[in-house]
């Protein structure tokens, strides 16, 4: 008799788990039921810089095929300033698990080493999605004459506190000034609200050298406006195979892989952010789309959220080895 109690209990043991791995539990099943439901209004992706930029080309492509597939409006809402700040403040304050933020993580990743103060919690920006990488090029105002990343450092050493430079995001200003100033290079960082507007005063020789998105310097370069001088990514720019890279130029220093993705409130569902993330990497499998991507300076690299958070710690990692090595300290 004890026996059977024995084998009984374990039965019905058995039963159990089986049982819980057949049903999800309630949290799970609300969760799946939040997913299937969304959107139920329509969707806003807040961009962290202006029109034009590699990241608002990328979400307004996604925007398109996005409404159709959740038949809802996908809006897209450009807001610029603040290396992000302004956005993101934006996108928080809205407090809506249809207010979502799409930005280069390039924005923000150096926010915690250059602020001792934060005007945002971190923790708010909740990874949905990756979904590309972004090729950016540093171009120079013609009239300097240089080839070359070499010839560029040259110039700067021949005229100390005589050019200017400017970036598109954050994570590049960091990088490019630190550098300099490793370096010994006396060279004035300009800041601008916009990532387009540098590029008239570089046409104009107000400054001298920018680093940014293909998608937005490439029409400059093209025009004869500007004059690209390396990819600052790791690896050659497909639609540009004959460009060197910075390090190729040898300065690898000076490399940045660029890392876009989407952001969702910190308490949006596991559920409704792998739902969104499906979606993407399914609109994004579409030749048609990943060949836009391609065009305009980007590389197709859709992921997870846990992917997501991933790429965004090993490029925070990699700052922080930089920060180390200059002794910077937060402002």
């Amino acid at each position: 008799m004890q026996r059977f109690g024995k084998a009984l209990c374990a039965l019905a043991t058995g039963l159990l788990v089986s049982a819980s791995l057949a049903f999800p539990s309630q949290a799970e099943a609300q969760g799946q039921t939040q997913a299937q439901a969304w959107p139920q209004r329509p969707v806003r992706f807040i961009v962290s810089l202006g029109p034009g930029s590699g990241a608002d080309v990328g979400a307004r492509l996604l925007a398109d095929k996005l409404s159709a597939k959740w038949k809802q409006p996908v809006v897209v809402e450009n807001r610029p300033g603040g290396d992000a700040v302004v956005a993101i403040n934006a996108f928080i304050g809205a407090k809506d698990d249809h207010t979502l933020l799409y930005s280069p993580t390039s924005s923000f990743t150096a926010h915690p080493f250059q602020m001792a103060k934060m005007p945002y919690d971190p923790a708010e920006l909740s990874p949905i999605a990756r979904v590309s990488n972004t090729v950016s090029g540093l171009i120079v105002t013609p009239s300097l004459k240089i080839d070359s990343v070499k010839d560029l450092i040259a110039q700067i050493k021949a005229q100390p506190g005589k050019m200017n430079f400017s970036t598109a995001t954050g994570m590049f200003d960091f990088i490019y000034e630190g550098y300099f100033k490793s370096a010994g290079l006396v060279i004035t960082r300009v800041p601008y609200r916009d990532v387009v507007a540098p590029l008239t005063d570089l046409g104009e020789g107000r400054i001298q050298a920018y680093v940014g998105a293909l998608a937005i310097v490439q029409p400059h370069v093209q025009a004869g406006r500007a004059k690209m001088i390396a990819v600052i990514t790791s690896q050659r720019a497909p639609t540009l195979p004959d460009m060197p890279t910075v390090a190729e130029g040898g300065y690898p220093e000076l490399t940045i892989d660029g890392l876009i993705g989407l952001f969702g409130p910190r308490d949006m569902s596991s559920a409704v952010r792998d739902r969104i993330a499906a979606d993407i990497k399914e609109v994004m499998a579409d030749p048609a789309i990943s060949s836009r991507f391609t065009a305009t300076g980007q590389l197709v690299s859709p992921g997870t959220a846990a992917e997501f958070a991933k790429s965004i710690e090993a490029q925070r990692t990699m700052l922080a080895g930089v920060v180390k090595r200059l002794g910077v300290k937060p402002q």
